[in-house]
Formats: structure tokens, C-alpha cells, sequence
């Protein structure tokens, strides 16, 4: 062991190894892994060692595609056996809603290159699983890539792998303390000593959380019991010469793979047992929990009927070990803003299925800035500190593991960890009728329906559809009210202010008293960020986003600080409500004395209002593409100002709307969003993003790699807009598109255009698929659709009506 390397990475598990394994790849090779016991005593040793394609998140089965194409590589590169059977997996469905739902998925695989799955019928499925009763199965989708390995062998592979490029390994060492330098370095103290550190990488595992402590943290993690059940040899499988596949029953909860000439049998039982929610005992190590038949018995009895051998088959080994979640399942990837230098690679849940995406991930990050896929999905960022509290992480990965194999709709809201954050007009809003969605925590308005109404979840059209209509008719020609409270607001202040912005986003920035649409870069010419900065004229700037979003973008705020700026998230001190229609005007002008005519108040304009007994931010902005306006206030003012509008605007019609009809209204005018259109994967050229940069306006974030992409070929995509005959069902996203038989794309964002009549969706396409009038087609939840390209905002194309 020396006293000094770049990165020392703690935790001896899948993960660990695997990020050692990746950065060694990518070129550091002054690198090692300090293990309290000995690798793979954690999660890992006893992991069951499955890996499949199929995951509800298309970036998540990326990753985990990823990472089954790489452990062949490792095993070659480090001489190591790995046990690997690639005996391809089944997903069964025996429920119509399940069915549709593979059908879908086997659809939204093909839209991201993933295409060694297909669609089986139940005969299909019986014939490569002889013990398998199909009564009642609809059909499954079947793998070519799924199996299992060793998983013992796996890590020292990684381990192996890393140490042939220079990489240590320092077992029988537990680190007791973390302490930064001045000069933002580590000092890693272990039992045989200390070991100063640039980067210090958290694959705890199980322990993440007390790695955490050390620096300050209590990470949003849980371990959770998990059983499965080895057979001893059963006939029926002993006597055949073909292994068995990998098969997921969804409805039975069980995953089952063949072990020697038995069977391999895991539960996700719905009664979920949390162990050592702090994190485990320092002195757990390669033991398990006593299993709990009783918790588990109802999971017991449909495995049996689904696999009727098991019925005389007797028991080998009861195996209940603990695996670590976060509260939605995915891993928690990244560094943390405060502490330079600190990253995170734990919470995999999955780690042989994800720990090589999840290594490569973080190795770029920690190396290159930026990871080659949007790994926002994985990044710690997704959560504030709202998620440390134990109460939050008992619900919420209680409710994860009980639903690992439950169908989950687009449209259910699921309750766990809810309802968290409030406006102060929550409770007036419930009672006039609001349905509620989540969003960082906040509760945020869907919809507004009469007393009694529930929503039912599907994959097509709800219940709700006519309901969301009648709110984007009523605003259309008239005036309704939307909370926006869910906008993320961060106040920039300071003498460098105006010279930091401008070099932090692409376009002009806007004079005193407007508006501008200002999108963000990283340094390779990737988009950082779809933001609006508004200049109130005193000094003083915003910058408005996605709320969701806030923990990531002040963290790139923060790494990009410099002397004489002041950036302060503001989000939950200032909320407030837009009015928005072609009759906001004339409700804005009654509740306050001061001139709101074009003329004084353009569009794109900005300035402070009285409104009623509130002053207010307002500016003059609109997502619906009608006139409209954003009416920001202190949070404390918010309950009276809604009053206030409400009131006043009685005679106009004045109605609240929820986000479902804004993304409605939003489709219709061809308006992009965060996390669909726009994604730190994408570049302003592919999405049309690089209409607002301003090319002479000097040195900014990114200019370099954005001037090589505007002069170079075309990219591959172009982001179109889509008129789709969609029947009884519209896109979401990643729904294949099709030219002439071929891929040619896959669907961003889609939805229903009330007041337009016409389903539409936003799309990804080859250049040859994006002329206006382009005939295509689109799967959407398994059934084929036609398709055409339209010209963009087919809603007041000239933008009339917002300019008004």
C-alpha cells in the first residue's frame, strides 16, 4: 500500500471493482480499491448473479446492455473465469395489461439499437422451458443476452482486469475516517494507515451509508432482505441436455434459472423487510440472514403452481441476503457539489446487470466531465435533501422493492414518501377539484376533475382524457390559471453577474426589463440546460428551469463559480401562478393599476407589478403559446394571490389547469422539454437548439465543440414533429419510428392536441425521415401506427397569438 494514489476507491463489491476496472481502461492507472474484508463480502457474494436486457428505463437497459456485452471482454482480459451461461431469458406476462405492456417494451427496445429480443407465444415459451406451466400465459418476450455468471469470479475479473493496468487492491482494510485538505485532496484513513487521495469513489455497498457519514452525507439508501431458494437435483432438469433459460414470471413475483440440476428460485415478495436501514454492522461480513418462509409464502404458492416440479422438490439452501435500494431503484452515480473530489457509485441494487455500465459511467465522469450516455438517471442530483429522511427512504424503497414486479402506468401516482412539499394553496387547490403529481418532492397540479373522480391507470388514453381536453379548450379561448411553483428560480447577483451569464449560456442576453430563451452547454458542446433568463433591471438576473433539475444545475453553477457572482436558489422562496389565454390580459389589467398593454408590456418582457395587495415579479412569457404571463411572488403571498386572480377573473371564466393539459397545449406549438427533446445526450444541432446561439457574441461555455458541430455534416437525428392516427392510445417516448420498414427514429414526447384534434408526438429521425410530408409509421404499446412529419407548431404557426 503506498501513501498516495489519484483515486482511491472503497468497497470491494461488483461496483467497486468495476469502476477500478474502468478507470485503469480509460487511463489512470494510479489507482486502488481498499476492501474492509475481503471482495465480493458484502451483496455480492451471495447475489444470485442474473443479467437481462429488460428495464422499464431505456437508459438503464442501455447500461445494463452495456455491461452484458463487457464481461466477456473482462473474463479474456484477466484470465479469470467468470461461470458464464448465457442461457437467454424469458419475461412472462399472463395478464392483458402486462401483455400490451411487453409488447410496448419489446417496441421501445428496438428503438434504442437493442435488438436481440422478440415476442413468444406461450407454446414458444414451454418448449424452452419444459417445467414451465403456461396456463394462463398470454406470451413473453425472450432475450438472446440474458444468463448468469459467478459472481464470486465476476469481481475478481474486474479486480483482476484492473490490476494487470497498474491497479491495486488492498484487502483486510477498513477506511475509519475521511478527511479533506485544504487543497481539496483526501486524506483516506485506513486501520494500516493513511493514504492521501484526489478522488475517493463511495462503492460502500452495503456501508455506503456510513461512507457517507464520514464526509457529511446520509445518502437517500436502504438494504432490504431478499430470498431465494436452491433445489436439490430434480429429474426433469437432470435428464435434459439443454440448460434452462433465465425466466421472470411477473405476475407470480419470481425470477428462476437453473443452478447444477436444480433450480435457482428469487422472490420480490410485496411484503417487503428493511435490515439495518443505517447501514450495515461493521462487523457483518460473509454471513446471511435467517430466512422468513411465513413473509413469503403467498409468493411460494404461485412459484409452485407456475413450476410444478418444484412441488416434490426438495430444498438445498435458503439463501435471505441483504441487497442495498434507493428510493426509486436506480443507482446513486456522481459527485457531490460541496465535496470536490468525492464521488459516489452505490445503491445498485442490480450490480451484476448495472455494475459495468455504472463503472464506465462514473470513470468518465471523474475523467472526461461529462459520461458518453445522460446518466441523469443514476446521478445523485435527482434528489435533494428531502430524501435523507428516514421516513422518506423507508416509504419509498419499501415501496420499490414490493413493486419490482408490478406494472406501474404512466399515469399512476404512486403514494410513498408523499405528500412532502406543499404550496400554501394546496389544501384550496384539493378542494376545488386538483389531482396531484409528484416532482422533487413537490405536489404539483395534473388536472382538475369533479368529487368522486379516480383516474384509472393504463398505458392508453384514461379516464382523465376529456377532462385535460376541456382545460386546453377553456384556455384557448379564455384565460386559466396554472400554479408554477414547479419552476426552478435561481437569483444571480453580483458585479461579474452579466459577464458570467453570458459566458455560461449560448444566446444574448437580454436587456433590462426582458426576457430570453437561453440554453446551456457543457464543454464538449452538449446541452446543459433549456433555461429562461429574465433581467428585472436593477442588477439583478434569473434564471428559470425545471425544478426537478435544481440540484444538478446549481452544482454545475457551483463548479463554474467565480469572484463576483452570487447565484441562490430561490425556488421554494418565490412561487406563483401564470395566467395564460387570450383573455389574461384583460384579467391581469383588473388587478392592477399599472399599464399591462402591449406596448408597455411586450413579449418577452419583464417587470415588478402590483397585483392586487401582492408586488410581484411578472414577465411576460408562455409554454401554452397564448398571451400570457408568469406572476411570481414570495411564497407566504401565494394563497392570497390565487384568491386574488380567482376572483377577479370570475366574469372572464377564469379556470385552474393542471401540467397534463400544459403538455397537451405545449406539443401543439412544437415546444421541446427537459428530459424528453432536450438531454445532456444531445447537441443544440440535432434539436434544433442552436437557433438562440449567438455566434459574435464572444467566448462561452462550449462555443468551440458547438462551432465544429454547425460546420460539419448533419447529424445523424433531427428532432421533427409528428402527426401520428393513433386510435386509442398516443406515444410517450421511445416508441420506434419507422420509414419504408426500417428504423429510422424513436419518438421524444408525444401526446393528444385537444384543441387541434390530431395526436402528435415529437421525434428523433435520420435526415432522409425529416421533410415535412414524410410518410412514416410509429408502434405505440405495441400496435403500428401511421405517421407523417408535419411543419413545426401546428398551432398558430406564426406565434400570433402569444405576441398579442
Amino acid at each position: 500500500m503506498k501513501s498516495q494514489y489519484r483515486v482511491v476507491v472503497i468497497g470491494g463489491g461488483v461496483v467497486g471493482a468495476s469502476v477500478l476496472y474502468h478507470l485503469t481502461k480509460y487511463g489512470w492507472s494510479d489507482v486502488a480499491l481498499v476492501e474492509r474484508s475481503v471482495l465480493t463480502a458484502g451483496s455480492s457474494w451471495h447475489a444470485a448473479g442474473g443479467f437481462h436486457a429488460l428495464n422499464a428505463n431505456p437508459n438503464m437497459a442501455i447500461l445494463q446492455a452495456y455491461t452484458i456485452d463487457l464481461l466477456k471482454e473482462v473474463e479474456a482480459e484477466s484470465g479469470q473465469s467468470i461461470g458464464m451461461h448465457m442461457t437467454g431469458g424469458i419475461h412472462v406476462a399472463s395478464a392483458p395489461e402486462r401483455w400490451e405492456w411487453l409488447q410496448s417494451s419489446y417496441r421501445r427496445f428496438q428503438a434504442i439499437g437493442i435488438d436481440d429480443v422478440r415476442l413468444v407465444t406461450p407454446e414458444e415459451i414451454k418448449a424452452r422451458c419444459p417445467i414451465i406451466n403456461v396456463e394462463g400465459v398470454l406470451g413473453g418476450m425472450w432475450a438472446d443476452r440474458e444468463g448468469y455468471v459467478d459472481t464470486t469470479g465476476t469481481v475478481w475479473a474486474y479486480a483482476g482486469a484492473a490490476k494487470k493496468r497498474g491497479a491495486t487492491v488492498i484487502e483486510h482494510n477498513r477506511v475509519v475516517e475521511l478527511k479533506q485538505r485544504p487543497d481539496s485532496s483526501w486524506d483516506v484513513v485506513t486501520e494500516a494507515g493513511t493514504i492521501n487521495a484526489e478522488h475517493v469513489v463511495n462503492a460502500g455497498g452495503l456501508w455506503a451509508k456510513q461512507v457517507g457519514r464520514m464526509v457529511g452525507l446520509d445518502l437517500p439508501l436502504s438494504p432490504l432482505e431478499h430470498h431465494y431458494l436452491l433445489t436439490e437435483t430434480i429429474p426433469e432438469i437432470a435428464a435434459s441436455t439443454t440448460e434452462l433459460p433465465m425466466v421472470v414470471d411477473l405476475e407470480g413475483f419470481t425470477y428462476m434459472r437453473q443452478d447444477q440440476k436444480g433450480m435457482l428460485v428469487g422472490i420480490y415478495e410485496t411484503h417487503p423487510q428493511h435490515w439495518s436501514i443505517d447501514g450495515a454492522p461493521w462487523d457483518y461480513g460473509v454471513e446471511l440472514l435467517q430466512e422468513n418462509i411465513d413473509r413469503i409464502a403467498d409468493e411460494l404458492e404461485l412459484v409452485h403452481r407456475r413450476y410444478p416440479v418444484l412441488q416434490t422438490a426438495g430444498v438445498r439452501k435458503w439463501v435471505n441476503g441483504a441487497f442495498t435500494f434507493s428510493p426509486d431503484g436506480n443507482p446513486l452515480v456522481g459527485p457531490i457539489a460541496d465535496k470536490r473530489g468525492y464521488w459516489l457509485a452505490c445503491g445498485v441494487m442490480a450490480g451484476f446487470l448495472q455494475g459495468g455500465g455504472v463503472g464506465k459511467s462514473l470513470a468518465e465522469l471523474m475523467i472526461h466531465g461529462e459520461a458518453s450516455t445522460d446518466v441523469y438517471g443514476l446521478d445523485i442530483a435527482r434528489y435533494g435533501a428531502y430524501a435523507s429522511n428516514r421516513e422518506f427512504i423507508k416509504q419509498t424503497t419499501g415501496e420499490f422493492y414490493a413493486r419490482r414486479f408490478v406494472m406501474t402506468y404512466p399515469n399512476e401516482q404512486l403514494p410513498a414518501g408523499r405528500p412532502l412539499k406543499m404550496t400554501p394553496a394546496y389544501d384550496a387547490m384539493t378542494a376545488a377539484g386538483c389531482h396531484w403529481g409528484n416532482s422533487w418532492g413537490l405536489e404539483v397540479p395534473l388536472y382538475f376533475a369533479p368529487p368522486g373522480f379516480e383516474e384509472k391507470p393504463t398505458l392508453k388514453r384514461s379516464n382523465a382524457f376529456d377532462i385535460v381536453g376541456a382545460e386546453c379548450r377553456m384556455l384557448r379561448a379564455g384565460v386559466g390559471l396554472l400554479d408554477i411553483a414547479s419552476f426552478s428560480r435561481y437569483e444571480v447577483t453580483g458585479p461579474e453577474a452579466e459577464r458570467w451569464l453570458d459566458w455560461m449560456t449560448v444566446a444574448r442576453l437580454p436587456k433590462p426589463g426582458r426576457a430570453k430563451l437561453a440554453p446551456m452547454l457543457s464543454e464538449t458542446g452538449k446541452l446543459k440546460g433549456d433555461l429562461t433568463i429574465i433581467n428585472w433591471g436593477d442588477g439583478t438576473f434569473w434564471i428559470e428551469g425545471s425544478y426537478y433539475l435544481r440540484q444538478w444545475h446549481m452544482r454545475w453553477f457551483a463548479d463554474h463559480a467565480r469572484d463576483g457572482v452570487s447565484v441562490r436558489d430561490i425556488s421554494d422562496d418565490v412561487i406563483g401562478f401564470s395566467l395564460s389565454g387570450p383573455k389574461s390580459r384583460e384579467l391581469l389589467a383588473r388587478v392592477t393599476h399599472q399599464d399591462v398593454s402591449n406596448a408597455a408590456l411586450p413579449f418577452m418582457g419583464a417587470t415588478a407589478l402590483d397585483v392586487g395587495l401582492v408586488r410581484a415579479k411578472v414577465a411576460r412569457l408562455s409554454v401554452t403559446g397564448e398571451l400570457g404571463y408568469e406572476i411570481n411572488c414570495r411564497a407566504l403571498e401565494a394563497a392570497g394571490l390565487r384568491r386574488t386572480l380567482l376572483e377577479a377573473g370570475r366574469e372572464l371564466g377564469v379556470r385552474e389547469y393542471g401540467y397534463n393539459a400544459l403538455l397537451s397545449l405545449r406539443l401543439e406549438k412544437s415546444f421541446g422539454i427537459w428530459s424528453a427533446e432536450f438531454t445532456q445526450a444531445y447537441t443544440p444541432r440535432m434539436t434544433g437548439m442552436d437557433r438562440w446561439i449567438a455566434w459574435d457574441k464572444g467566448e462561452f461555455i462550449g462555443r468551440k465543440a458547438a462551432l465544429m458541430e454547425s460546420k460539419g455534416p448533419p447529424p445523424d437525428r433531427q428532432l421533427v414533429t409528428l402527426e401520428v392516427d393513433a386510435v386509442d392510445a398516443d406515444a410517450t417516448g421511445y416508441e420506434p419510428v419507422w420509414r419504408s420498414g426500417t428504423l429510422a427514429g424513436f419518438v421524444t414526447s408525444g401526446g393528444y392536441g385537444h384543441t387541434v384534434g390530431k395526436s402528435l408526438a415529437m421525434a428523433l429521425v435520420a435526415p432522409e425521415a425529416g421533410e415535412v410530408g414524410s410518410e412514416l409509421s410509429v408502434h405505440i404499446v405495441g400496435a403500428e401506427r401511421k405517421a407523417r412529419v408535419i411543419a413545426p407548431s401546428p398551432y398558430d404557426p406564426l406565434g400570433k397569438a402569444m405576441r398579442a
